[in-house]
């Protein structure tokens, strides 16, 4: 039964994964994310329910279009796929509770958000600010959260964010985080809780600052280099809903084992 359930989250996940390829790409652009029907972004030819399973159909059809044989992006499949996985994740943490559906929600907007970071370097505010408010309307359910902690997480995340944000403009001169990047963290705070923000925003800057150093380095365009910071906010939020006890213990082992 169990291998059931877990297969039937795999396939969810790969469901949300087509419509979350939707969303990253029509939102950015203002387009509806219900109306038209998919279509071909190179001959505009309207993808039949058929071509348009995840995953299946992309590797059928060789990663081209059916009409015009162009390439299809391999970020299609690569979306549906991680998408599965957290699905999958978040079933075998959750199993068949009310709690997996908002965590769905919350994980698969942090991934859309970052595919849109990495495409357009925005955040939109259509899916942050609703973000900040279901996280708290979350808080109420059983078994979460409580709504203080919520509340004083979308405080403290939105507020310790802005005022880096500030001190790096008047110091550099320069716009170094975004207002995209404030409500991000803002609706991470509001969803996971103000203490779990010193550890994701340390895990974000650890692997932004590593991975970010090494594309500007293969870039050769020096320290100037834009590297959008949401993916990484999102990869660190990730981190500390799956494995946050374990990286708790491990970081607090090293003061510990030190002293």
């Amino acid at each position: 039964m169990d291998s059931i359930l877990c297969l039937f989250s795999v396939l969810f996940g790969l469901c949300l994964g087509s419509f979350a390829n939707v969303c990253i790409y029509r939102i950015p652009l203002n387009k509806s994310i219900v109306h038209p029907p998919s279509a071909c972004p190179a001959c505009d030819y309207r993808v039949r329910f058929y071509d348009n399973i995840p995953v299946i159909s992309y590797l059928f059809l060789m990663g081209r279009c059916r009409q015009c044989k162009a390439f299809i992006s391999l970020r299609y499949p690569l979306v549906e796929i991680l998408m599965a996985l957290l699905s999958l994740a978040l079933f075998i943490r959750f199993g068949f509770q009310l709690q997996y559906i908002p965590w769905m929600l919350f994980a698969g907007t942090l991934l859309i958000l970052s595919f849109i970071d990495l495409d357009h370097k925005i955040l939109p505010d259509v899916l942050t600010l609703p973000g900040i408010l279901v996280g708290w309307l979350v808080s109420f359910l059983p078994g979460g959260l409580s709504w203080a902690d919520s509340l004083i997480g979308l405080i403290a995340g939105g507020g310790s964010l802005y005022l880096v944000a500030t001190v790096y403009a008047r110091i550099t001169g320069r716009e170094g985080l975004g207002g995209g990047d404030i409500k991000l963290l803002a609706m991470i705070g509001a969803w996971m809780g103000w203490q779990s923000l010193p550890l994701i925003v340390l895990m974000s800057s650890l692997s932004g600052a590593v991975i970010g150093s090494v594309f500007i380095l293969l870039g050769g365009k020096g320290a100037r280099t834009q590297i959008p910071f949401g993916p990484f906010l999102s990869l660190g939020a990730l981190s500390y809903l799956f494995f946050g006890r374990q990286i708790s213990l491990w970081y607090l082992g090293l003061f510990v084992g030190s002293s």
